[in-house]
């Protein structure tokens, strides 16, 4: 948000929303506070406090969420820059003053960047709050002015900035000290530190805001949570909701009803919406699973006739996850009585923010409240459970679990069931308790063992599922267990949720574990186990289901002198021969020279500036296996967490090779292969190879190794280097490219009077929306959940269907056509204005073709894909605006193998046809990572242009990104490459995984920042967001249960940053001039008379041509 520079700009009104910032504690500070004198009330005496009791009170009622930064950065945002963790820094010279840990703002551009945190609805109207901050600089200054600033939003949109400061310098920890208190209900109230010079790193140890005088708001109590529940305070602490508001006294000359009353009510008037009020914010003084009773006196009057309906509500808002409403109680009342309206309700946690709110009378109809009084009666104290008809955390839902009583709860899923203490006479017996249960007779992998949970759980709750299984018989030593949820909707439709999988042994008893989570409500459940195959039998030793015990938040890993740039290799450049190499197998290892002096180009990408190579490589020869090569051991020098770029130069030696042949770089961790790029070769030129990799368990053993041509062939490698890579330097270098293509200058011409009556006027620019598209990846059963969809609509202007509109889905028998699914999705995307893309009309890999189709003859099956063709794009002319075409013809070939190499252009062809305006995209995987030499940028170009060349209307390049710690250049490399084609680049199915959520967090950021900075790219798409629905593991953006995590906040930051806000003044030729990104803007220019707002767009424009557009300021 653009802000002024100091107080003295602000020019504030006084008026009972103003908000007041004052430093009773710090002399010093002077014009800081005085400059904008005109606004300030000093406190009431009895908010006064000296400087040392301003600090123990503070301590006591801390409402700054994670205060010490013991939690990560959890509650804590950047403003317009980066925020980092630490231990230290400078070599150690810099530690916390208390605690173990403390933050930067890095990468500041701008004085106003830096850390920030939302206070809404953890303050109150009318009470002193003490602030003390323990902070410091450091930086390419050794002193500078720090700043403390409260930002509030008033209803009315106006924002006002008050600010305390001190002069803090780089040598030690300072504290901050002062008090604000705010006289109007702000609808938003954020505080942040910013202050000192761009470049300047803002180090914050702690910070505290507590109310100054002690008090204590315990929802644990007989007392009444309402605060002035009887108004004889007026309408503090209350807020109309979009209508107004004012109290009557008892000795007001009102008759009627009034004359009735001893002491005063509130009148809630001017109401245009039934669902009009008086609200209260309770967040701070209900806690979870209490309940809480209600008692309120209402009546209505103004224009009625007969009775009123009025309602008590409490609504729920979550950042992330929308706002939800809790019907409390109702009541029936007429003109001229008082009736009482009871109710009870109970949180099983609680939201960012909780208010509690009267509404309910028809529109115009004046609603009146006597008191309001909520209270715990019982002084029931929170319960280590869920509120309501909800089992404890710990609480096993299944009925029988271990078998105890028989088979008692479960039953055979198209099989016999059977209870037995051993089998295999005596080889078999439980590994717990006395008895295990057999599910035998299974003529179908399908059938297993089963229990109905109906009514047992929850909607939007995680649950996670234990089951100590093995099998038996038909010489099967191995097989597929899986764990599946079948549900049946309210409206019949049948869906099956896959909760875990793993190869069970006919020798041990293995845990099979796994989660789910239920969006709707549906009106029966199935838990079952199944999956050998037919005539082997499954057996059950226990099985558990509870909810899912929440895992903490992963901290953010402290990485001590990454050493980014530099080649952990030992020898690399072959100065002292091979020594630290050694061959992997029988093969030899020499020096040759003859390779490249220069860096490979992605290496050279991510170094910059850097010595030449040596000349000298390793040739490889006397191989006889593939996996023969050159070797090292790195185990001591690869940093857990850190990402790994690898570059090199590999070539094959002449004459020892018949056709192509793939050369890899690998790595050995532990006993799993790690890919660290590869490339094919096919001539006697040097390739690049280029990749990356990361660890982030410790192992035991790491080696690095080049590998794969067949054996009997020869080859050589050069300049190898693997180094950790500078993700932070990367991005400056971004979002610089960023701004040239992603930006505009824009000239704003203000007509409607003359330019010296507009001259010097205060205009605001501020943008409501970028045009990048963004989009996600969403499914029939997530809409279910309408936390899951706020979060969508919010978030996101493109969706694509994860299955629903896939030929399998549509047909998975043939002739039996669903549409519903995709119908319903359609209806979604088209009722919030967010465009879509068509996934996929045919998918080439044979593993995804449906049974039926397999067993077509050539003539039915290209009659099966005209009608699929046909039947889909003739459904939906017009609604997606994108179709992936045939899926990931670069790894499967299953329609061309059988009905010809012309049936992809005919494809595209006929879909042209029909849908003209949808832009026709091939699609695949591991286009930009360098991993798979099935699917490099140049043959996804050759590709590309023999369908062109054949007659296929190719609108779009679509690269999926399912990728593992990204690098940059790497990325960048392949979108240079495919953008010789001068076709739209999309990322179509993005995502990316990491078990620490805040490196997942580093490679989204990778990923979106490389696609926004790149020309070629013109959108977005995410493979999902939510956890439990999601392709991958530890991908996910949002929790199971509706929590963003810091992978969702860095999206979120990043939707931040590409707005564009600018404000100034009018100049003498009628103009303001900005530049921003592409995209929905308002404008409000504040005259001396009136406000006016209006709307513009600002797109995409042709070289660094300026866009002028006229602001009619007459018309409104």
């Amino acid at each position: 948000m653009a802000r002024p520079t100091s107080m003295a700009e602000t020019k504030l009104p006084f008026s009972a929303l103003s908000v007041v910032l004052l430093s009773l504690l710090l002399p010093f500070l002077g014009s800081a506070l005085t400059a904008g004198g005109s606004i300030l009330s000093p406190f009431p005496r009895q908010y006064q406090s000296k400087y040392g009791e301003v600090a123990a009170a503070v301590g006591a009622n801390n409402i700054i969420l994670n205060p010490r930064f013991e939690d990560g950065l959890k509650n804590w945002s950047a403003k317009g820059c980066r925020v980092e963790l630490h231990e230290s820094m400078a070599d150690g010279k810099i530690v916390p003053q208390s605690g173990k840990l403390f933050v930067s703002a890095t990468d500041r551009t701008e004085t106003w960047n830096g850390i920030e945190q939302e206070l809404t609805g953890r303050v109150q109207r009318e009470v002193a709050y003490g602030v003390t901050a323990i902070a410091r600089i450091y930086g390419n200054v050794t002193a500078a002015t720090l700043q403390l600033t409260l930002w509030v939003q008033e209803q009315d949109r106006r924002e006002e900035y008050i600010s305390i400061a001190r002069q803090v310098t780089d040598k030690d920890w300072v504290q901050l000290q002062g008090e604000f208190l705010l006289n109007g209900f702000p609808s938003r109230v954020i505080i942040y530190f910013e202050g000192p010079p761009a470049g300047t790193d803002i180090l914050i140890n702690s910070l505290t805001v507590g109310d100054s005088m002690g008090n204590s708001n315990s929802s644990n109590s007989k007392t009444n949570i309402i605060v002035n529940h009887d108004f004889s305070q007026g309408l503090q602490s209350w807020h109309p909701n979009s209508c107004e508001g004012f109290v009557v006294s008892s000795d007001s000359d009102n008759p009627g009803l009034l004359a009735r009353l001893v002491g005063g009510y509130a009148v809630v008037s001017n109401r245009k919406e039934s669902w009009q009020g008086l609200e209260q914010d309770i967040t701070a003084r209900v806690s979870p699973c209490v309940t809480y009773s209600v008692s309120a006196i209402v009546g209505v009057s103004g224009h009625i006739q007969g009775s009123a309906e009025v309602i008590a509500t409490v609504k729920l808002e979550q950042q992330g996850s929308g706002t939800q409403y809790l019907r409390v109680g109702k009541t029936s009342t007429s003109k001229g009585k008082w009736n009482k309206l009871e109710g009870t309700f109970s949180l099983s946690t609680i939201p960012d923010r909780v208010f509690f709110y009267l509404e309910g009378p028809s529109p115009g109809v004046n609603l009146l409240i006597k008191s309001v009084v909520i209270c715990n009666p019982d002084c029931s104290k929170p319960k280590d459970s869920f509120c309501g008809s909800a089992a404890k955390d710990d609480e096993n839902l299944i009925v029988n679990p271990n078998f105890e009583d028989g088979s008692n709860n479960w039953s055979g899923r198209g099989c016999k069931i059977a209870v037995q203490n051993s089998a295999a006479d005596g080889k078999i017996v439980p590994q717990s308790g006395k008895v295990f249960a057999v599910a035998t007779g299974r003529t179908q992998n399908w059938h297993g063992i089963q229990q109905e949970i109906t009514g047992r759980v929850q909607r939007k709750l995680a649950y996670e599922v234990t089951a100590v299984v093995r099998i038996y018989g038909n010489n099967v030593t191995s097989a597929d267990v899986r764990a599946t949820l079948w549900v049946k909707n309210p409206d019949n439709r049948e869906q099956y949720i896959g909760i875990a999988n793993l190869q069970a042994k006919d020798s041990e008893w293995v845990q099979l574990q796994g989660k789910f989570l239920l969006n709707g409500s549906p009106n029966k459940i199935v838990v079952y186990l199944e999956g050998p195959p037919p005539g082997t039998d499954l057996l059950v030793n226990s099985f558990t289901l509870k909810h899912a015990t929440k895992v903490p938040p992963s901290p953010l890993p402290i990485i001590e002198n990454p050493a980014f740039g530099v080649n952990i290799l030992q020898n690399s450049n072959l100065s002292d021969a091979t020594n630290g190499w050694f061959p992997l197998g029988n093969c030899s290892l020499n020096v040759a020279t003859g390779s490249p002096h220069v860096l490979p180009p992605m290496a050279r990408e991510s170094l910059g500036v850097h010595e030449s190579l040596s000349g000298r490589c390793i040739a490889v020869t006397k191989r006889t296996q593939t996996w023969m090569g050159p070797a090292q051991m790195i185990t001591d020098k690869v940093k857990l967490f850190l990402t790994y770029q690898i570059s090199a130069w590999v070539k094959i030696v002449p004459g020892a090779a018949s056709g192509p042949q793939n050369v890899n770089v690998a790595l050995g961790v532990d006993n799993n292969w790690v890919n660290g790029g590869q490339v094919e070769i096919n001539d006697d030129r040097w390739h690049e190879i280029g990749g990356s990799f990361r660890i982030e368990k410790q192992p035991s053993k790491v080696m690095v190794y080049i590998q794969g041509p067949a054996g009997g062939v020869d080859f050589m490698v050069a300049g190898l280097q693997i180094f950790a890579v500078d993700r932070v330097a990367r991005f400056k270098h971004l979002r610089r490219h960023a701004d040239k293509i992603r930006k505009r200058d824009v000239t704003l011409k203000f007509t409607g009077g003359d330019s010296s009556s507009l001259h010097g006027t205060f205009v605001k620019v501020r943008q409501t929306q970028n045009s990048f598209p963004l989009g996600t990846c969403i499914s029939r059963t997530n809409i279910d959940n309408e936390d899951f969809v706020d979060f969508f609509v919010k978030n996101f202007n493109w969706a694509v269907f994860g299955n629903e509109l896939k030929w399998y889905w549509t047909e998975s028998q043939q002739g039996n056509l669903n549409y519903k699914d995709a119908d319903d999705l359609v209806e979604l995307c088209r009722a919030h204005n967010i465009d879509m893309r068509g996934h996929c009309i045919f998918w080439d890999v044979d593993g995804t073709v449906q049974p039926w189709i397999k067993s077509l003859n050539k003539d039915d099956l290209m009659k099966a894909v005209q009608n699929r063709i046909t039947d889909l794009l003739t459904r939906y002319k017009g609604k997606f605006k994108h179709y992936d075409v045939n899926n990931e013809m670069l790894h499967g070939s299953f329609y061309q193998d059988r009905l010809g190499k012309d049936i992809r252009p005919y494809m595209f062809k006929t879909a042209n046809q029909l849908d003209p305006f949808a832009a026709l995209f091939v699609n695949d995987y591991h286009v930009e990572d360098g991993c798979d030499t099935r699917s490099t940028p140049e043959r996804y170009i050759e590709q590309v242009l023999d369908l062109q060349e054949r007659g296929a209307a190719v609108g779009g390049i679509g690269i999926q990104g399912h990728i593992d710690s990204p690098v940059g250049p790497v990325v960048c490399s392949a979108l240079d490459g495919l953008g010789i084609l001068g076709l739209p680049i999309w990322f179509t199915e993005l995502d990316v995984s990491s078990t620490n959520e805040y490196i997942r967090a580093e490679d989204l950021e990778v990923m979106l920042r490389e696609a926004f900075a790149h020309p070629s790219v013109e959108g977005v798409m995410l493979w999902g967001f939510w956890e439990l629905f999601m392709s991958r593991e530890n991908s996910h953006l949002v929790e199971a249960e509706g929590e963003v995590n810091e992978a969702g906040r860095r999206l979120l930051a990043l939707k931040k940053e590409w707005l564009s806000h600018a404000s100034g003044e009018i100049d003498e030729s009628g103009e303001f001039g900005f530049r921003g990104f592409h995209g929905s803007y308002r404008v409000e220019v504040v005259g001396l008379s009136k406000k006016v707002t209006k709307t513009f767009v600002v797109e995409k424009g042709d070289g660094d041509t300026p866009l002028v557009l006229n602001i009619d300021l007459s018309s409104s």
